[in-house]
This record gives structure tokens, sequence and C-alpha cells, in this order.
């Protein structure tokens, strides 16, 4: 009898056995469809005794219906699979699930039909034919596609085809890549980068699981020194896999890779089409994918031949999923490599505490690049006292820093403002009864936005249109914005500086690639004075010109209950700092705030990060924290709050006592309802030596819940809301 045991993505279910017909190939890894009930699913057949559950007769087994033509996973994946599972409390449905991430993928060779021009005219022509006549010019994509790119109905353009103008083209959906060549264009390296790039090489000729810390000052061209890592990759015939945290830094990217392998690398992201996905899914999975650049979920996908994991600006917090499987993929890539026996580079000029403390430790080898490339100088930084130097009235920019943006006009050099708040203030109300303008769905303010004229919930995306008269006292024009945002720091600059060319960065006005590269190409060319941004500006863009970088508010960051606060900070700023005097031109920074004695500011303005990491290492060694503690967060969250409170408070009434583990809660979050739903928490800190997971995974197992609860874990949280 040959039985083989499922992970199908339900994890209510768990595990289940299924009989294989006499004749089918199937081994583990195998991706299958099998029946549940009058369904059918999909599953991956798993090693044998490696998952729990009750053996159940042969008599009552199943039949597996098919294997899908993918390539089994291969067991180093399943390993992590199983590794990410265990450690971040989460299913193993629900991380298997992200490396089917394309059901267009896992039914085989297909074609699909795009459409182009085909130079015929119509007989009869109008003004929307007239448009997409002009917009398509040398563009071929589906229907749907070629809709988006014209601004026309797809109507329109079927009308175009009957016409003749428009030509169908049945196309190949896995046709080849255009492949990269390792010695397309050979970088003149400094001698401190060849000595960097020489021992990375030497580990991918080595073999072997190999992490490194590549630490270098902004400006050091760390992507130069481990692209000569990926380029002996692509010499073995290995893939690269390359993490970036926003995909508004890809652009940029992909343009350098192009330009030193000759070839643009496979994306992997959120925004990609369903079509674009299928095809960069199955070309990694069959071993065509040289290089694969990504968000976080380019992780989990199931490459063939795997021999390089390079984790740029790895300190970024964005890498830290918070919702679903809670994983931080910086870690996980560490671990992807060990299974693989492969290197990992994880690149940043301000790298996480826990990245130096195991290269302290000497888990991961430092590679330091201490001085920046072409003799460029690091930035002068400066502190502007907002006590003593204090903006006019109804004004953000202290004159000094207004003064120094004059001064950058007048020569001709660019300015950037950095400023960690989105929209055009953070809060809105009634100047007549004091009415405050909060989201529906979430304990937060609407945050105003004047580009669209609309309030916007950061964390649930409701929106509404800014009204005329207030909702409560019905009086008009008597709204009244209050704090800045980076619109309101954007007008403030227009008013002061109306000849100086201001662009807005931010996740609003650059929310897809296309827009970031429109964006670097403006600023590249000169065609943008004064750039105000969000964090989105605080890394990967290099642009010569740039001498002058003002913080608005350095102590944005140090409010709130963020464990990582002074970190974060510290990351922020220096990055964005990094941002000035990259060119032959000397840089300046000026940081605006009101506690210039506080450790993390000083430790900025007197450019000494070891001893703000010093101090910093020492308060969390005080206090147990990372990286000499553990810390794991228990959510509850249900849509009615009592519902919440109680199962909240259950769960607290059966805490374990343990002398390693300290649990904090229940208490209400402090955001206490998101999206719908109401929120508790518990926060625990354990020692190293505790086995966290297992007092949460048998704490929790004790219990039931109602339906409409949701419990979730997060081990090692970032987020604290």
């Amino acid at each position: 009898m040959n039985r083989v045991r499922l992970i199908i993505f339900n994890a209510a279910l768990g595990p289940l056995d299924y009989r294989v017909p006499e004749g089918m190939d199937v081994g583990p890894g195998s991706v299958v469809i099998a029946p549940l009930g009058p369904r059918q699913i999909v599953g991956i057949v798993w090693d044998e005794g490696r998952l729990p559950g009750d053996t159940v007769p042969d008599a009552r087994l199943r039949p597996i219906l098919g294997v899908l033509p993918v390539p089994p996973l291969k067991p180093e994946l399943r390993r992590l699979i199983e590794w990410t599972a265990d450690y971040y409390c989460a299913s193993l449905a629900s991380v298997a699930r992200m490396v089917l991430s394309s059901g267009g993928a896992l039914k085989g060779p297909a074609t699909m039909t795009e459409y182009r021009l085909s130079g015929g005219m119509p007989e009869r022509m109008t003004p929307k034919r007239e448009l997409a006549i002009a917009a398509l010019e040398g563009e071929q994509a589906t229907m749907r596609e070629l809709a988006d790119i014209s601004g026309v109905s797809e109507g329109v353009l079927r009308g175009l085809v009957n016409q003749g103008v428009l030509e169908p083209v049945v196309v190949d959906c896995d046709r080849p890549y255009e492949k990269a060549r390792a010695d397309f264009d050979q970088p003149d390296l400094s001698a401190e980068q060849g000595e960097v790039a020489g021992r990375l090489v030497q580990a991918m000729r080595d073999g072997g699981f190999a992490p490194f810390l590549l630490d270098g000052v902004t400006g050091s061209g760390k992507t130069e020194t481990y692209f000569e890592a990926i380029a002996e990759a692509l010499r073995n015939n290995r893939q690269t896999l390359v993490l970036l945290p926003e995909i508004a830094l890809t652009e940029a990217f992909l343009r350098r890779f192009e330009n030193r392998f000759g070839a643009a690398p496979i994306v992997w992201h959120s925004s990609l089409k369903s079509t674009e996905r299928r095809r960069a899914w199955r070309a990694i999975a069959s071993g065509e994918a040289q290089v694969v650049v990504g968000a976080r979920s380019a992780l989990f996908l199931p490459y063939a031949r795997l021999g390089l994991i390079v984790v740029d600006e790895a300190h970024e917090i964005s890498f830290k999923q918070d919702d679903g499987v809670r994983y931080n993929a910086r870690d996980v890539a560490v671990m992807r490599a060990r299974f693989e026996k492969i290197p990992a580079i994880l690149a940043s000029a301000t790298p996480a505490l826990e990245s130096l403390q195991m290269a302290e430790s000497g888990i991961y080898e430092r590679l330091v690049l201490p001085s920046r490339f072409g003799g460029a100088s690091l930035p002068h930084i400066e502190t502007v006292n907002l006590t003593e130097e204090p903006p006019e009235k109804g004004r953000w920019l202290a004159p000094r820093l207004a003064r120094e943006l004059f001064a950058r006009l007048e020569r001709k050099e660019q300015s950037l403002l950095f400023l960690n708040r989105r929209g055009y203030a953070p809060l809105t109300l009634c100047r007549h009864c004091g009415y405050r303008f909060q989201c529906p769905n979430c304990s937060a303010w609407l945050v105003e936005h004047r580009l669209s004229h609309r309030l916007a919930c950061h964390h649930c995306g409701h929106e509404t249109a800014t009204p005329d008269r207030c909702p409560e006292c019905g009086e008009p024009d008597c709204l009244v914005a209050c704090g800045p945002g980076v619109e309101r720091i954007a007008d403030e600059v227009a008013e002061i500086m109306p000849e100086a060319r201001v662009a807005v960065a931010t996740s609003d006005t650059l929310n897809s690639p296309e827009k970031a590269a429109a964006f670097v190409a403006m600023a590249e060319a000169g065609e943008i004075d004064v750039i105000v941004g969000t964090q989105l500006v605080t890394k990967g863009f290099h642009f010569p010109e740039l001498t002058l970088v003002g913080v608005v508010d350095a102590d944005l960051g140090l409010e709130g209950g963020d464990l990582r606060a002074a970190e974060r900070t510290y990351q922020q700023v220096a990055q964005v700092a990094g941002r000035a005097g990259r060119g032959a031109k000397p840089g300046e920074v000026l940081i605006q705030t009101r506690h210039p004695d506080a450790a993390v500011i000083a430790a900025l303005a007197a450019g000494d990060r070891d001893a703000f990491y010093a101090a910093e290492t020492e308060a969390r060694r005080h206090a147990g924290a990372p990286p000499f503690g553990r810390w794991g967060a228990i959510i509850v969250s249900s849509e009615d709050e009592p519902e919440a409170r109680e199962a909240a408070n259950r769960i607290g009434a059966i805490r374990p006592n343990l002398p390693d583990v300290q649990i904090l809660g229940p208490a209400p979050a402090p955001m206490a309802l998101l999206r719908g739903r109401y929120r508790y928490r518990l926060l625990l800190n354990a020692r190293r030596s505790a086995e966290l997971q297992n007092v949460i995974r048998d704490w929790l197992g004790a219990l039931s819940f109602p339906q409409g609860v949701r419990v979730s874990v997060d081990i090692d949280p970032y987020s604290f809301v």
C-alpha cells in the first residue's frame, strides 16, 4: 500500500493522508491535486515521519488525482518551511502557501494572446481611438494592460481589433529572459572595495554556509562589492536572490544591475501582474532565472540552484511582516542560506543591533567599508535646538535651515527635507467645537492629504472627502490642520522659495516602480531643487548634486511605546544624512530637535556610531532585551470588544509561572481598535535560555476560543501598536 501525507492549505485541518494510485510517480516535495470532500485541492507531499497526525486506515484513504507539472520542492526548502513555522509559531500550511504564490504557474506550459499596432488605420477616427493609437506605439501587451497604458476602455480597443488596427500575437507565457553576463562591465573598485569583494568571491568559490555582515558607511559602494559575488554565482550557473526593503528602490537598482551585467534581473513583488508572476515563478523553479530582485516574499520561492542570498538595507523594519506569518526576512534569509549551504550577505550602513552582536560573537563575518567611494567625504552634521532657534509662527523650518535652503538654491544644488509623516497634517479639528476627525475603524486620527483632497487613515486605508463644514456643529470654514506632514512642509518651501521646484517623495506619490523611476530621473536631471520626503528617501538613492539634508523633527521617532525607538531613530536619521554630499561637493546635515542632549541625537551630531551602539547595547543587556533576551507578543482581537477582553483575560488567567519568562498584560493595545477589530496584547520578555515558542504553544494549546476571536503570536516583534 503506497500512502503519503500532504500539507494542504487549510491550517484548521492539518496534514491529511492519501493513497498514491499505482503507476503515479510521487515523492517528497511533489505538488499534487487531491480530493477534499466534493472539492479538489492543491497539496504538497511531505517527508515520511516528519508530520504529526493520526494514522488513517488504508481502506479509508482517497487517491491522489494527479501531479502538477512543476519541480518537487527541494529538501532544503521543505526544512526552511518547517523551521519558519516552528520558530514563528505559524502553521506549516500558511508558510507553504507562500512558496506556491502563483496559482497560474502550477498549470504547466501555456500561451497567451497579446496585441500590438498593425500599422493600419481605422475607417472612422474618433478622439479615443486617436488617443489609443498614439499611446500604444511600440507597445505589446494583453487587452487589459493596453487599456491601462492607453487610458481608454477595452471596448474601444476591441473596436480597433475588429478594424485590423490592433493585431493579435500568440506568445509563450514562459518565454526566456535575457541573460546576464558576469563580465559585461568590469567596475573600477577601490582598494577597500577590492579586498571586501575578494573575500565574498572566495566564499562563493569555497562553497558552504557563510554569513557576512557587510558594514559600510553610506556611499561606500557596498552594492558594487556584492555585485562581484553575484558575478561569481553567474560564472558557476548558480542563482542569486537580492532582497530589497521597498519596491520603490527596485528601479534604481535594476538600472545599476543592467549597467553592470548587461541585462535586467527578474523582479518579484506584490505589484506584478499575474502573468509576470507566473513567468517569473516558473523561471525560478526551472533554474532559468539567474538573479531575482524582490521584496521579502521572494525569499520563499522554489529556487532550483540557489547559490547566494543578499539582503540590502538589512536593518530595515519593512523586512518584518506584521500579519499572516509574522516572519523577519533578514533572519529567515540567513536560515535559508544555512539550509542551502551557501553564503548570505547582510548589507547596511546602520546594521541592526542583533546583527552587530552576531558579528561580535563570531557567528557572522564582518566586512567593513569605512570610507566613501571616490574620495567623497561624509557630511558635516549639526543640530538646530528648536527651543533656542524656533521657527517663525505658523512655520516648521528654523531660520538657519531656511537660510541654507536659499543658499543651495542660489548655487543650483539640491536639498532634501526629511519628515517621517505622510500627508499634510496628522490631525484636523474644528476650531469652533473642538471636534476631531477620527477613523471609524481604528484608534487613529484621520490624516489630511491636500494633494488628493482626502482625509485618510494610514492604518486601515479608510478615506473620506475633506468636508466644507464641521460634521459635529455644522460651522463652515472652521477646520484647522494641526502639526506638519510632508505636504505642509512642501507648501512652506513653496511659500518662502516660490522659484524652487519642489517634489514630495512618499509611498503615496511614489506608489509604483514607474513613478519612482520618473522621480529619480527628474532628480538626476536637475529638475528638482528641494525634495520633501518620508523614510522612503532615506535609503538607496544617490543624487550627486544633493548637498543639504534637513531633518525637520528628529524627536518624532522617539515618541510612543516603541521599544526599539532609539535604534530606529538613529538608523533613519543616519541613513537620510547619508544622502548628502555623495558626489564631489561636500554635504551638510541640519537636525532640528528640542532634545539635542538626548543620547541618540548627540551621537548623530558627533558622528559617533560606535558610542551610540555601545550605550544601546548596555541598555538592552540590562533590560534583558534582544539580542540578550527574547521578546514575544500575543495579540487577541475580535469585532466585539467584550469578547476580545474576555479572551485576553482567559489567556492571562492561566499564564505559566516560569523563572526565565516575564509576562506583561493583558492590556488594551496602543492601537486598541484596528481595521474594525478590538485588540489586546500580552508581551513576553524571556531569557535566551527559555524555549519561548514551546512555552507559548503549550500555554495557548490548552485553550479554545469563539469563532470571532483571533489569537496571533509575534516572535521578535518590531511593532508594538
